[in-house]
């Protein structure tokens, strides 16, 4: 089968088209691209989450540490005058440790309407500029500009293929909130 969207873009496009076909019915509440979840309903955000904003849910992996120690079994045997009888045994025993848990992190990110091929474009344009993204502004949202977006996050401090609006506002391609 030859195809030129990516299953992860597919399933992303299907949930805009549906998001627009779902009117008030709810049904739609996110889109799920691979591990990384947009979630379009509020309700299911974080704590906290602002109405009608949508989240961007990722998950960092565990931090799994394998500990060997040498473990006493039995005790050395020691003559009369002090001398060694039987030299002490000892037994290496591995285990795992989980040094840091599984994390659940939401962020906001602009929400699926606004994800055009225009937007999709300048997104590409902002990462080539920046020399993050090798790629044309094709407008496609591929594995290829994820993997730009998430380089271009983790220097932010966040490790994930879904834009957050706040470096949205970094590339310049989302209007700043302004108080007042």
């Amino acid at each position: 089968m030859h195809s030129s969207i990516r299953p992860a873009t597919g399933l992303f496009l299907a949930a805009i088209a549906l998001m627009g076909c779902a009117g008030n019915s709810g049904d739609v509440t996110r889109a799920d691209l691979g591990e990384e979840v947009v979630i379009t309903d509020f309700t299911l955000g974080p704590p906290g989450a602002r109405p009608g904003a949508c989240y961007g849910k990722d998950v960092t992996p565990a931090v799994i540490e394998q500990v060997t120690e040498r473990v006493l079994v039995a005790e050395a045997e020691i003559g009369p005058e002090g001398n060694i009888i039987t030299p002490a045994e000892f037994e290496e025993r591995s285990s795992h440790q989980v040094v840091q848990g599984r994390e659940e992190i939401y962020f906001e990110t602009p929400c699926p309407p606004r994800w055009t091929p225009d937007f999709i474009a300048s997104v590409q344009r902002a990462l080539i500029t920046r020399g993050i993204y090798k790629g044309e502004a094709s407008g496609t949202l591929d594995h290829a500009t994820r993997q730009a977006i998430r380089a271009f996050q983790v220097k932010n401090g966040l490790n994930s293929g879904i834009l957050s609006t706040e470096n949205a506002r970094a590339l310049g391609l989302v209007e700043l909130d302004l108080d007042g």
